[in-house]
């Protein structure tokens, strides 16, 4: 497999994300996260989308750790600081399952509460319910676990047509839609550091194409059997979806539905952010985190 490694000048002195880099070595590629607050603490997995990187939890990871919470942030592989494949092959929806997986085990990850966004949750939805006894428990906010048995909507192929069709994949742009807020533009540069180059985006502009929207996908019977377990997950499932999501709208009705872990919790709706609501309403969500973690952990 041929990688590609962002150049580390790329992510010099950007706005509020002081954090030290941690790198883990997972099947031969290097994985790079966030690691904040006490390291005896139990942790909480912030799991990130398409295509942000772990630049988007910035406004939550030093509210979460000073709160004395051990916050882990990875950067999914092909994003962030992270190992970039070079070939569109080499990214599958099995192997960033799996590439976290690594994440989780090398770094014994024990009692994690997973917060996860868009992809965060295809990928974190699927190793709680395989490692079940990991997880305490889960705020899902804009996301998802699609099995390829229900169409996935009109946004969603309106996005996965315009991730293969634009001649120009441009990050920055695509952040900027996916907000409510006006983003500055050394914002927008940070979303955007991790690809000085087309050839760094090999991964962005496959992630669309992952998600299963067949019953015959590959990643449809794995995902059938993560739900299998939802359905009988009793641990605390929050929902914490925004108001301006086109994409997930929806989804957080079904999985309080069909997820037993979900009912009598204080399921919020965050309003005026859009997509990435860690970057319109961090703070917001951050505090969401917090009050579930406190009411859970009596």
């Amino acid at each position: 497999m041929e990688l590609l490694r962002t150049p580390d000048e790329r992510f010099a002195n950007l706005p509020d994300y002081p954090f030290a880099p941690h790198y883990l070595d997972v099947d031969g590629v290097r994985l790079h996260y966030v690691a904040e607050g006490p390291g005896a603490a139990s942790p909480v997995l912030l799991l990130h989308g398409e295509p942000s990187w772990s630049f988007l939890y910035r406004k939550m990871i030093p509210i979460l750790a000073g709160r004395g919470q051990r916050v882990i942030a990875p950067d999914l592989v092909g994003f962030g600081r992270s190992d970039k494949p070079t070939a569109r092959e080499d990214y599958t929806y099995q192997r960033h399952v799996d590439w976290i997986r690594g994440l989780i085990i090398g770094l014994d990850l024990r009692h994690i509460t997973l917060v996860c966004q868009d992809w965060g949750g295809l990928i974190g939805l699927r190793l709680a319910a395989e490692h079940e006894d990991r997880f305490d428990r889960i705020v899902a906010a804009n996301t998802f676990l699609p099995t390829g048995d229900a169409p996935l909507g009109a946004a969603f192929r309106r996005w996965q047509r315009f991730s293969q069709d634009t001649p120009i994949f441009d990050v920055g742009k695509i952040i900027t839609g996916g907000c409510e807020s006006e983003l500055k533009s050394e914002i927008v540069a940070a979303y955007t550091a991790p690809f000085p180059h087309d050839t760094y985006l090999v991964g962005a502009r496959q992630f669309p194409l992952l998600v299963p929207t067949t019953p015959d996908d590959p990643a449809a019977e794995p995902n059938r059997r993560a739900w299998d377990v939802l359905r009988r997950w009793q641990k605390p499932f929050l929902t914490a979806f925004s108001d301006k999501d086109l994409i997930t709208r929806g989804a957080d009705r079904v999985l309080q539905q069909e997820i037993p872990g979900a009912q009598g919790q204080p399921h919020t709706t965050i309003t005026n952010a859009g997509h990435f609501l860690q970057e319109d309403k961090g703070q917001e969500l951050a505090a969401v985190v917090l009050d579930f973690i406190a009411r859970t952990s009596m």
